[in-house]
């Protein structure tokens, strides 16, 4: 991925904007020679959207199946058991 710094991407946004959206390209912004943030194409926040869905989806798939296995607890219970 190629590294653009922000004053360079300041001044020509719009091609670097166009790289990401057009080109498909990941641009890795630098400040200082160190990478800060990026500007990437539509297709990959998508990808990383489903991907965090996923994510949670088999968290909460895992978080029911252990209540059903070991029960829970009721906010009342909760709160009087971290009581001072």
């Amino acid at each position: 991925m190629p590294a653009v710094s922000t004053v360079v991407a300041r001044n020509e946004f719009s091609t670097v904007l166009n790289r990401a959206a057009f080109g498909k390209e990941r641009v890795i912004l630098a400040r200082r020679g160190k990478a800060i943030a990026a500007i990437v194409p539509m297709d990959d926040v998508r990808l990383l959207r489903a991907l965090e869905d996923r994510a949670d989806l088999a968290d909460a798939i895992a978080a029911e199946r252990e209540a059903l296995e070991n029960g829970t607890t009721s906010l009342a219970d909760l709160k009087h058991d971290l009581a001072p």
